[in-house]
């Protein structure tokens, strides 16, 4: 890279995401689930997959933790959090403090794990008569040392709530970028939970995705705070120009958070992730599912869930899903409901 280009790095996309403090990780999944079968199971033979452990993307999808149904079965989180952004497809989400929810279509689930929660998070292929794709990303984003051992939280950012504008540029191609966290000139985020590092507001934290037209042109402003990181994340299309900068896709794009980055798709569509924020900088022990500070820490979380399971698992089985229709909803650990179409 030039000592000029606002480009640090650029690197190819692996599974996960390498992410820069305080993201932990993101994980990309794109599964191409064919029809189900009935039972909210793929419609498909699973012979050659390690059930339980299948992350083998055979015929373009895996089973990943499920045995019947394709996801991810209670298992435990504590010190960190988990904001899941559903692309197509639906989760059945459930956890140890009495929350329930169907989402996907754009939706937004926000799991602030602090001091300890068990969840589900399960694929369920409703359709019986098309395909079921699935994507999504899930971002793993720490916590600082005064919010490991806060109290669990969960909320739900809907499609219909979330900020979203399409700009266009000069010869009217459009992009088309939605607000998950941090503001973006006048497009202002839905509040992320209270104890996040991104409702700390010299974090800097933004998460947005952007889609851009063939050929269009859009210029990334920099960012408001000090010794932020930023990258830019290419999932989608061939090619894009990043700071003058022809960047082949998939691909990691660390930029320089200080200066505008004029961008502009390629031939095809081009869209991306962007994760910011100023690092937390503190040390980071992690194991499996826990984040902490220290390796004894860690050994207290295992042993805190040995004895305690984080409140424990109150549904019938390990991978729970929530019946055959598609509508969306959320049920709270307060027993509050919302529900969407």
């Amino acid at each position: 890279m030039s000592t000029s280009s606002p480009v640090l790095s650029v690197r190819p996309l692996g599974f996960p995401w390498e992410t820069s403090d305080p993201f932990l990780f993101c994980a990309y999944h794109d599964d191409a689930y064919p029809r189900g079968n009935g039972r909210m199971g793929p419609e498909a033979s699973l012979s050659g997959r390690a059930i339980g452990q299948d992350f083998s993307r055979k015929d373009g999808w895996s089973m990943y933790h499920g045995e019947t149904v394709p996801g991810f079965p209670a298992h435990p989180h504590r010190g960190f959090e988990t904001v899941t952004i559903v692309r197509q497809g639906l989760i059945d989400h459930s956890d140890s403090l009495g929350a329930t929810a169907r989402f996907g279509a754009g939706d937004v689930q926000w799991v602030t794990a602090g001091r300890g929660i068990v969840h589900s998070e399960m694929f369920p292929l409703l359709k019986s008569e098309a395909d079921n794709p699935l994507e999504l990303f899930q971002i793993w984003l720490n916590l600082p040392r005064r919010s490991k051992m806060v109290e669990p939280h969960f909320t739900m950012f809907w499609n219909e709530q979330l900020p979203r504008r399409v700009l266009k540029d000069a010869e009217g191609r459009e992009v088309a970028v939605a607000v998950i966290a941090g503001a973006l000139g006048d497009i202002a985020p839905l509040a992320p939970p209270p104890d996040s590092w991104a409702a700390q507001a010299e974090a800097d934290v933004a998460i947005w995705t952007v889609r851009m037209a063939p050929g269009a042109a859009w210029t990334l402003p920099r960012a408001h705070g000090q010794g932020t990181q930023r990258t830019l994340y290419l999932f989608k299309g061939d090619a894009a120009l990043v700071g003058g900068e022809r960047v082949q896709g998939p691909a990691a794009v660390r930029v320089r958070a200080d200066a505008d980055v004029a961008i502009a798709a390629g031939e095809t569509v081009c869209e991306f992730l962007l994760l910011q924020g100023r690092p937390i900088a503190e040390p980071v022990a992690q194991y499996g599912p826990f984040v902490m500070n220290t390796q004894q820490e860690i050994m207290q979380a295992m042993q805190d869930y040995r004895q305690t399971e984080f409140g424990g698992w109150q549904f019938a089985d390990a991978a729970p899903v929530h019946g055959d229709q598609p509508k969306r909803f959320a049920r709270y650990p307060d027993g509050r409901v919302e529900e969407r179409g």
